[in-house]
């Protein structure tokens, strides 16, 4: 009986990993149809039909990003809601531009690993662990021109063109919706506002504090 149960705890261990992973590909290709009303994890396909070669393109990744803004970045992204040929193939790809001291601030992917080249300029990118016995680590490198650094995902991140000069890199991810969190917009820009009582609590500041930062205008690079 002992034998019975250890084999049967060890099918439901591997069982429920089996289950906690991304499914194989069933099919060649799962062309996103973006305007169905039926909600699925993703998107439902396009019927075979209907798709055709630009459902497997996109174009103007070579045209800079406006970094015209408070936070001087800008990311292109290049997902499933761009190119609905990327549907269930876990990939997709950003350009990111930098102004002169622009910032890419702390965010997260929930759904993706991130690998990021540096095409023009100098950037000091960075992550931060999970909470460890050992608090939460900062690993960082600066970066020029032909360098590579990983992101793994779901950390907290960040890019900052040190540089005089405009930077630009491009990143690979993971997932073809591989979302984004950025920390301080959720944080102190949600809607409706997190209480300022847990706020303060949290950042261990005044509620003064928490109220001036939640009415500050939290620039989104992404859209």
């Amino acid at each position: 009986m002992p034998c019975h149960i250890l084999l049967f705890a060890l099918l439901a261990l591997a069982s429920s990993r089996v289950m906690a992973s991304d499914p194989s590909q069933l099919q060649d290709f799962c062309v996103a149809d973006l305007k169905s009303p039926i909600l699925v994890n993703g998107f439902v396909c396009k019927p075979p039909m209907h798709m055709t070669a630009d459902d497997f393109f996109f174009s103007g990744l070579d045209m800079p990003g406006n970094t015209s803004n408070q936070i001087g970045s800008k990311v292109t992204q290049v997902n499933v809601n761009q190119i609905a040929g990327l549907n269930t193939l876990g990939i997709s790809l950003a350009r990111i531009d930098y102004a002169p001291y622009g910032l890419n601030p702390p965010h997260t992917h929930p759904r993706a690993t991130e690998i990021l080249t540096v095409l023009e300029g100098t950037l000091y990118v960075g992550f931060v662990t999970s909470n460890t016995n050992n608090g939460n680590l900062l690993f960082t490198k600066m970066l020029k021109k032909g360098d590579v650094f990983v992101f793994p995902e779901g950390l907290i991140h960040f890019q900052f063109n040190y540089g005089p000069m405009p930077a630009m890199a491009v990143a690979a991810l993971s997932s073809q919706n591989p979302g984004v969190i950025t920390i301080a917009n959720a944080v102190f820009g949600s809607n409706p506002p997190i209480s300022d009582a847990v706020l303060a609590k949290a950042f261990q500041v005044d509620k003064k504090t928490i109220d001036w930062l939640q009415a500050q205008f939290w620039m989104d690079n992404n859209n």
